[in-house]
């Protein structure tokens, strides 16, 4: 069965549509809201990881709410704030020692309106995306990936997701299709139909890195920092298992850390920040990947790269 929307230039204000309303926060422990099953007990370190990477939890739909902050962070600095966050808190249990890969392709309209809405910060603001965690290279039809809605809302991240296997993602996202799904994703399935049918989205970008992600421990329930390194991208080939070439996009000689909380970072951790001299960017690896491959003009909150060895491994190919 085929779903079809009208076009329409502009999706409805948030105070119109009761979808685009904050979710209902998350509750301390980082799980999803109230209406999923609650988890059991669990003192293992996975138990104890739910906080930080709840992306994972058994919830049909999966949302919460968070602040975020980003810093770019050079590489000599990141072993010292690997040794710190490691003193403080617990390594995300699915990231075993290595960490793992995060690749994400995003959909946009051909004039690309996602991507203007966060350049002109918007104060609601929202990107569709399909996302993998792992390695690319074992990507079929029948790995799990996460389609996801993710919206700002004034300071608030809000994240709404659903996972399923990715030929079901391709279907619904690609062929713009009604696809089986649980009555709790109702709402979810259909305002991603209407967006990509009523805004015409299309794949627009891909990204990928590697994540090292630390999660909090009693008193920092929720708290969740990770670093990211290797950013790259491509503007073409937008499956995700695609034997295609990637190029960074971020300076290799960067990392980009991210500290997310559901409601406050603790001192310790804004003064870890202060004492490396880390400062806040307001830096997207979406807009970062639109911006490198010629799609838009560099913005202001483009990273560039002034280091002309850096450059010429900017501009080489990997896989």
């Amino acid at each position: 069965m085929r779903l079809r929307f009208p076009r329409r230039a502009r999706p409805p204000e948030p105070a119109a549509d009761r979808r685009h309303e904050p979710a209902p926060a998350a509750r301390p422990d980082g799980d999803p809201a109230p209406d999923a099953d609650p988890p059991t007990a669990d003192p293992s370190p996975a138990g104890r990881d739910r906080a930080g990477h709840a992306l994972r939890a058994p919830s049909k739909l999966h949302a919460f709410n968070r602040y975020e902050i980003k810093y770019l962070v050079d590489a000599a600095k990141v072993p010292g704030l690997r040794r710190e966050l490691a003193a403080r808190m617990a390594p995300d249990s699915f990231a075993g020692t290595a960490g793992y890969g995060v690749w994400s392709v995003y959909y946009d309209t051909a004039d690309l309106r996602f991507y203007w809405e966060k350049i002109e910060g918007l104060r609601f603001r929202r990107k569709l995306r399909v996302r993998h965690y792992g390695d690319r290279s074992t990507i079929d039809d029948d790995t799990t990936v996460y389609v996801e809605i993710k919206q700002r809302v004034n300071r608030v991240t809000q994240k709404r997701r659903i996972a399923l296997p990715y030929r079901v993602a391709r279907r619904l996202l690609d062929e713009r299709a009604l696809i089986e799904h649980d009555p709790s994703q109702r709402g979810f399935v259909e305002e991603v139909l209407e967006l990509v049918s009523g805004l015409d989205l299309r794949p627009v970008a891909m990204t990928g890195y590697h994540r090292e992600a630390y999660v909090g421990q009693d008193a920092d329930l929720g708290l969740r920092v990770t670093l990211d390194h290797r950013v790259r991208g491509r503007d073409r080939d937008f499956h995700l298992g695609a034997d295609a070439e990637n190029r960074l996009i971020v300076p290799a000689r960067l990392a980009v850390v991210e500290i997310k909380a559901n409601e406050r970072v603790p001192y310790w951790l804004t003064d870890l920040a202060a004492r490396a001299e880390l400062s806040v960017v307001r830096v997207s690896k979406y807009c970062q990947s639109v911006e490198a491959f010629g799609r838009a003009p560099r913005s202001l909150f483009h990273v560039q790269d002034d280091d002309p060895a850096a450059a010429l491994a900017a501009a080489t190919f990997e896989k």
